[in-house]
């Protein structure tokens, strides 16, 4: 039809059709971009301002949950106020903020009660009217599990969705006056983690979940691995952790797939005293060394110092293993960000997100997440 229509036209109409489609497909572009990129962040570095256009949501990591309610002290009040000063180049950038976080107690005793609850959705709802922020992300990890070493009780698994239910009514109180939407989600994690998450009853008061589909591997575990793997490894044991794992568990939960934005890691973790076999992947190991943030892998271990970079195509993960060392690092790289953008987009899920924005300064973990998604 338009190629009849481009013949007949004059070259103003055309000219005009032009324009107009090239708007229109613009538009239908963005309305039709149903991925989308979320970054936890704990500050903010100035030379990252310039992506910021790449990123659809920042989640500033954390409030604090103190006496039952959520709060904001006066230095993390000014980092969020930096995320959200963002906003202003950037309209459609939403800047919500996490409660929570490893470790962090008070969830199972908040939760315990009725007053408790309300207690917790109100001053959540509270604090994101007067900071002017777009939404609460709850980081509770985990309900029903001590392993953080927080208090937990047999009642967190209905207690958390009574909880969400409260907070969800909470920001809908508080949107209709404000006249915008308070979106809330959650991090959460999968496997065994989620032994006392109701995901039925949880899935329709949250706007998308944020997958933890990372530290499947740390200092807890028996051995080495893909801490951040796609797909399982040939050498893992038994129901060990992966992202399609932990997606495939929601989506069995009736989760859309559109609610499941999966997790990348801006950093890796080093093992040392590894057993040799198979270049330390899946071995048992001695003890878990540290934590190395994207700039510091590249500038000092993949092919440095005798850190030889190994690509695990099962997993669509990359790993490193020092043979004279016997250290070994798994890790997130361009090419297993790439590996996921495929898959979110194979699965038609919501999208990415990451921890954390400050472990990626010149940003190229993030122009993988990008390029991945408009490939």
């Amino acid at each position: 039809m338009h190629h009849m229509f481009f013949r007949r036209a004059t070259r103003w109409a055309v000219g005009l059709f032009v324009l107009f489609a090239l708007s229109g497909a613009a538009i239908a572009a963005d309305a039709a971009s149903p991925y989308r990129i979320v970054g936890y962040a704990t500050g903010w570095d100035p030379a990252q301002t310039k992506d910021v256009g790449k990123i659809d949501t920042l989640i500033f990591a954390f409030a604090q949950l103190k006496d039952g309610r959520v709060v904001l002290d006066e230095d993390r009040a000014k980092t969020l106020q930096t995320l959200l000063a963002l906003k202003s180049a950037n309209p459609k950038l939403k800047v919500t903020v996490s409660v929570g976080g490893w470790s962090v107690g008070g969830f199972s005793e908040a939760a315990s009660s009725e007053a408790g609850r309300r207690q917790f959705a109100d001053t959540a709802a509270q604090m994101l009217a007067t900071q002017h922020a777009d939404g609460l992300d709850v980081d509770w990890e985990y309900p029903g599990h001590h392993e953080s070493g927080i208090r937990f009780s047999p009642d967190d698994k209905a207690n958390f969705t009574l909880l969400l239910k409260a907070v969800r009514a909470s920001l809908d109180r508080t949107g209709q006056k404000d006249g915008k939407h308070y979106s809330l989600s959650v991090a959460i994690a999968d496997g065994p983690f989620v032994s006392a998450v109701d995901i039925p009853a949880i899935n329709p008061l949250l706007d998308w979940f944020n997958l933890m589909t990372y530290d499947f591997v740390n200092s807890n575990t028996p051995t080495t691995g893909h801490h951040t793997g796609l797909h399982a490894s040939p050498l893992i044991k038994g129901d060990g952790r992966t992202t399609d794992r932990a997606v495939q568990q929601f989506l069995a939960a009736g989760v859309p797939p559109k609610k499941l934005v999966i997790g990348a890691a801006l950093y890796g973790r080093e093992f040392a005293d590894v057993h040799a076999d198979h270049d330390g992947l899946y071995q048992p190991y001695g003890h878990f060394v540290n934590m190395l943030a994207w700039p510091d892998l590249k500038a000092h271990y993949i092919d440095k110092q005798g850190y030889v970079r190994h690509w695990d195509d099962v997993a669509k993960a990359p790993w490193l293993w020092n043979a004279k060392t016997h250290h070994f690092i798994t890790y997130d790289d361009p090419q297993s960000i790439a590996a996921k953008m495929a898959y979110i987009k194979a699965q038609h899920l919501g999208g990415i997100m990451y921890w954390e924005q400050t472990n990626d300064p010149a940003d190229e973990l993030l122009d993988a997440m990008w390029k991945g998604l408009h490939d």
